[in-house]
């Protein structure tokens, strides 16, 4: 449940070779774009949305894609999951999707929540953009992931994963990008819902990888690949979907409709002390760090498309920490060690 494969690195992140460098400047273009000559982008700020959209579908053309757009109503205006597609050349059937939400919170610029994302997402779709690929990979960009909308049907990956179980879509694989632009080696800068503090570092410079249970195969492989190829700290847990800050994305979309799905994050509120703020501005963000750990989502989705892979998922009750929440007497217990609520 919380033991990984591969081993979380430790020591100085290497320097940014050139690659990684370009890639650094890309990235920060696209968060300055999204976060300060955008703005605020959600229902309330719907120019701002639109224009988002806009930035995202230009950006995915202008690399070579034919761009899908899956239009909704909400509030009597028009929302938009935007797509951008590589068809498998040998097993077209099974779909990757890498996804990351494009609005902000209400009264937030939203730039580590959630343009770092976006900005990788753009950065890894640009990068295959001309790759042929075995499996098919998906880049979606999903709106409505804010609250109010959250976690209701609504919500732009709910609206989008509904859709791909109703094609009977095969998604053998969903990556949520979540919120991974900031990083730190102040100690005690990590925080965690109780009792997750006994088992994970109280530093907040790694990416983590979360999934529920039934999961856990995609999440040990996916971590197992970022540790193989990216000299960069991580830490995964597979844990109850009860536990506050597991469904705190566009990953939880795709549980609802029994596709596994994790999601790649720096933490957000457990560590990013401008979360869900005004002050959550592009200057607050660390782009060497972001560089490095989009350039290890890139190594995940290579293995993804390339590496044979099993969907069969195990849902294999682990004594180590999940014995503990189990012996909670009711679902009333849980509820009320965990009473506060997602920001």
């Amino acid at each position: 449940m919380v033991k990984m494969p591969g081993k979380s690195y430790a020591g100085e992140i290497p320097p940014l070779n050139n690659t990684q460098i370009a890639l650094r400047n890309q990235l920060q273009r696209d968060v300055e774009t999204l976060a300060n000559q955008i703005g605020e982008r959600n229902i309330w700020k719907y120019q701002n949305l639109t224009a988002a959209a806009d930035f995202i579908e230009t950006a995915l053309t202008q690399a070579g894609y034919k761009v899908n757009r899956q239009n909704y109503k909400t509030e009597n205006k028009t929302c938009s999951n935007i797509e951008a597609q590589i068809t498998g050349q040998t097993l077209p059937d099974q779909i990757v999707i890498i996804g990351a939400h494009y609005d902000s919170v209400y009264g937030s610029p939203g730039a580590n929540d959630n343009a770092s994302a976006v900005a990788a997402n753009l950065a890894l779709a640009r990068f295959f953009a001309d790759k042929k690929t075995n499996r098919t990979l998906r880049f979606v960009f999903f709106v409505n992931e804010e609250p109010p909308f959250y976690y209701t049907d609504q919500m732009g990956s709910t609206i989008y994963a509904k859709s791909c179980r109703g094609k009977n879509e095969n998604i053998i694989a969903m990556l949520s990008l979540e919120t991974i632009g900031y990083y730190t080696d102040k100690p005690k800068t990590q925080k965690y819902p109780p009792p997750f503090s006994l088992f994970y570092p109280s530093t907040g410079n790694f990416l983590g990888f979360v999934s529920n249970l039934s999961s856990r195969m995609l999440l040990h492989k996916a971590i197992a690949s970022f540790r193989r190829n990216c000299k960069f700290p991580s830490q995964g847990g597979a844990i109850p979907s009860f536990v506050p800050g597991i469904t705190w994305s566009d990953h939880a979309s795709f549980w609802k409709f029994n596709y596994p799905a994790i999601m790649l994050t720096d933490t957000a509120p457990f560590r990013y002390p401008y979360y869900h703020c005004p002050d959550d501005t592009p200057d607050k963000l660390c782009y060497d760090e972001l560089a490095v750990v989009t350039s290890g989502i890139q190594a995940i989705i290579n293995d993804l498309l390339t590496s044979d892979f099993c969907r069969r998922f195990t849902i294999r009750v682990e004594v180590q920490l999940l014995g503990l929440l189990l012996q909670l007497e009711s679902q009333d217990t849980i509820q009320r060690l965990y009473q506060y609520p997602r920001l």
